[in-house]
């Protein structure tokens, strides 16, 4: 079966690929490898100072050492609050993103309230929250609620905003009622935009749970960032910021996955191989 041109099916950049999903997806690994190995070998020249910049064997070892003395009640810990979190701020945002990409007089209300709220930094809400909820876990879970909210707000309500109009067109010469307009027209056409606030504020979930525990927590992962540069330990403070990359990366790529899923109709640049 004869195969059509690269540049005649559209790819303006038919050499921009790997051969086959899988090492495509190996590509990722050379830079951080790269980087290890790089780190290894200026520890054992002497080439770093070991007590500022740890060799990643000595951070390995800091890993078994955690591992061995509740390493997973931190991890549990962390996990859990961004989950139930993120949970609570991106449903909220759902809502308030939706109410605001469909309704002219709900944007007029709460669009410049939520942009003056979304101008305000991470760590100015702590002490408010400190005074409001005390030093348990409701304030952390605020926070990291407030992280999640905006990103997801703005997807959202943006998403609705810019939908095509001629899809409306379409669907007004179909005859086809407001709740049908939203589940048939607005919300697939918005769900990329939605989903990219999704990935957004999950992303800023877990910057907001480390500022969260950084302030008053004896668990997470936070935690340990703070005892590690108490104690001198730069190993622990390394290890630790390696979790938090690999957990956010295992969130996010799971939520890419449900994405593509549910986005599989689309025909867009990144999808330009499937049709060979």
């Amino acid at each position: 079966m004869l195969r059509s041109s690269p540049v005649a099916d559209g790819d303006p950049f038919p050499g921009d690929e790997a051969p086959g999903g899988g090492p495509r997806r190996l590509l990722g690994l050379l830079l951080p490898i790269a980087g290890v190995v790089l780190a290894e070998v200026a520890a054992r020249r002497g080439w770093t100072r070991t007590n500022l910049f740890p060799s990643p064997s000595a951070v390995v070892e800091a890993l078994r050492d955690l591992a061995a003395h509740g390493l997973a009640g931190h991890v549990l810990a962390s996990v859990a609050r961004v989950a139930v979190g993120f949970g609570a701020g991106a449903s909220l945002a759902l809502l308030a993103g939706a109410l605001v990409g469909l309704s002219r007089n709900a944007e007029g209300i709460l669009e410049p309230s939520f942009q003056a709220l979304r101008a305000i930094p991470s760590l100015a809400w702590v002490p408010l929250l400190l005074l409001w909820l005390g030093i348990d876990e409701m304030p952390k879970l605020v926070l990291i609620g407030i992280g999640a909210f905006f990103p997801v707000y703005m997807g959202v309500s943006s998403g609705f905003r810019d939908v095509d109009r001629k899809l409306l067109e379409v669907a007004a010469v179909h005859r086809l009622g407001r709740l049908e307009v939203i589940r048939r027209v607005l919300l697939p056409a918005s769900l990329p935009s939605i989903f990219t606030g999704l990935r957004n504020g999950l992303s800023l979930a877990w910057m907001f749970m480390v500022a969260a525990e950084l302030i008053a927590a004896s668990r997470g992962l936070g935690y340990l960032l703070t005892d590690g540069r108490e104690t001198g330990r730069a190993d622990i403070v390394v290890a630790a910021i390696v979790l938090l990359a690999v957990l956010g990366k295992i969130g996010d790529g799971a939520m890419q996955r449900v994405e593509s899923r549910l986005l599989s109709w689309r025909d867009t640049f990144d999808r330009r191989d499937a049709f060979r």
